[in-house]
């Protein structure tokens, strides 16, 4: 499964040579992630109700070409694996079918009460299952898609 997320540039995440400024492509991939999410049928507000977190342990980042204020920008967002402990997506941020950058954010899950996460790390509970099981898929990684 993919997903596209558009994004408008605003001016206030540009710097002053007029492209996007490295810290906000993070953010960009956190609206994608969450887009994907709820296509698969987790609004990712509604996992988190239930106690269920997606942390994020690492995040990569590979500029090719700079954004600019103004443009439309596409994130095509795909999990690439998915294991009982954790999660990875990739993406590509494109304007235009033009490749701009390419990452991506690996994720443990964790079920935590109220308040946050469980203060002992990865959950031997339903995190990951709960993903797996929306989107359709049985136990171990999925291969890269």
């Amino acid at each position: 499964m993919e997903t596209v997320t558009r994004i408008k540039v605003r001016y206030a995440e540009t710097d002053q040579m007029g492209v996007v400024h490295h810290s906000v492509y993070p953010v960009y991939l956190e609206a994608a992630r969450v887009d994907f999410l709820e296509h698969a049928g987790l609004p990712y507000h509604l996992v988190e109700a239930r106690g269920v977190y997606f942390p994020v342990v690492e995040l990569s980042l590979t500029f090719r070409a700079p954004a600019r204020f103004g443009e439309v920008l596409e994130v095509r967002t795909r999990l690439a694996e998915l294991s009982s402990r954790a999660l990875l997506f990739r993406y590509r941020v494109e304007r235009e079918g033009a490749l701009l950058a390419e990452g991506l954010t690996r994720h443990l899950c964790q079920v935590g009460g109220e308040g946050g996460p469980h203060p002992r790390g990865p959950p031997k509970g339903p995190g990951c299952a709960t993903l797996r099981v929306a989107l359709g898929h049985g136990p171990g990684r999925l291969r890269a898609l």
